[in-house]
């Protein structure tokens, strides 16, 4: 069900435009992961979608009710939400004070307050840290106490910006812990933004892309890696195959295209004489020394251009008129003898290559 609806929203501060006719669907209890470049428009949307702003243009709608402009619409709804920013601030007084302040703004009773932040302090592992000074606290407990701080108030809704930043890695790992073990008990719907595209993949569900103050593409994780809708945001989550060419002929979605001057097949709708992009990620390519038998529609002679090694796998470039990278296991570039300047197969599906209009 839809929690969350944001409709044509467009956001200008000073006249330059931050946010493009960003629409946007969240289901309620699901993870949202919102990836891009720094200065995308990702916090800007987060503040939107948490009712901190209003937008220059568009609506924004929860449980289907539209709440842009009403202030005492925006006032409840806000209380059902809870926002962590990048930098994290404590106040004066104990991690337990800073924990509680949230439910004590709201007049809970004495009793309930305790129990709750008792029971946070015991989630995100701190129950030790209770009475002391909050401002002693390192950057990676501090940022354990912010998400604590949001969390006692048992949000409807949790907006994160950027939750590791700045954190190292054993204190990133420690929040990315909590932040499942709470989504998991609470059922709750979870909207962060992060560069992290790994962090992104381990955490949500779904992913929305955001370069530019424009929303190029939402989908599941492997929809957005494997699947990039443009060369924009193929090019930022790291694809490095991406081969500009021309359909030749299709025949029942089996196009044949034009790789300067090398002819590939692929999988598309693309009609003859349409200008691609070809993408193929490096895992999908086989590597061999003779050309032997295999199922892969597309197989080139190559020359490696450069070997390199990358923790334990190798990472091989070849020239087959057209650039390739692939990747192997150390073991597997050994038993083919793979070595800069040598002569080698390169194959890979036509099921495996992706491909993108482009204009």
């Amino acid at each position: 069900m839809t929690l969350i609806e944001a409709r044509g929203l467009e956001k200008y501060y000073q006249s330059r435009p931050v946010l493009k006719g960003v629409t946007l669907q969240i289901n309620s209890g699901e993870v949202l992961a919102l990836i891009g470049p720094r200065g995308a428009g990702k916090t800007t949307l987060l503040r939107l979608l948490d009712l901190l702003e209003s937008p220059s243009r568009g609506e924004i709608y929860f449980n289907g009710v539209n709440v842009t402009s009403s202030e005492r619409l925006r006032f409840f709804v806000r209380r059902r939400m809870s926002f962590v920013t990048q930098r994290t601030v404590v106040f004066s007084g104990t991690v337990a004070d800073n924990i509680a302040c949230g439910l004590k703004w709201r007049g809970e009773r004495w009793q309930m307050v305790s129990d709750r932040v008792e029971s946070v302090l015991e989630l995100i592992g701190m129950s030790q840290y209770a009475n002391r000074d909050a401002r002693t606290l390192s950057v990676g407990e501090t940022q354990l106490v912010a998400l604590a701080r949001a969390l006692v108030i048992e949000p409807e809704v949790l907006f994160l910006d950027e939750p590791t930043a700045n954190l190292d890695p054993v204190s990133a790992a420690r929040v990315e812990a909590v932040l499942t073990q709470f989504i998991r008990l609470r059922n709750m719907t979870v909207v962060m933004a992060t560069h992290d595209m790994l962090q992104g993949q381990r955490l949500a569900g779904r992913i929305a892309v955001i370069m530019g103050g424009q929303l190029l593409q939402v989908g599941e994780s492997r929809q957005i890696f494997c699947a990039p809708a443009t060369k924009e945001v193929a090019e930022f989550v790291g694809v490095e195959n991406i081969l500009p060419g021309k359909v030749d002929s299709n025949n029942g979605s089996l196009a044949v295209i034009d790789i300067e001057g090398i002819k590939l097949e692929a999988i598309t709708a693309c009609k003859p004489g349409e200008l691609v992009w070809a993408i193929v990620r490096p895992e999908d390519i086989t590597f061999a020394k003779v050309r032997g038998y295999t199922s892969a529609r597309n197989v080139f002679p190559g020359r490696i251009q450069r070997v390199a090694s990358v923790g334990a796998l190798v990472r091989i470039e070849v020239d087959c008129g057209f650039p390739l990278l692939g990747v192997l296991t150390k073991r597997s570039a050994e038993d083919i003898g793979v070595e800069q300047g040598g002569e080698v197969y390169v194959s890979f599906k036509a099921t495996a290559v992706h491909v993108i209009g482009r204009q």
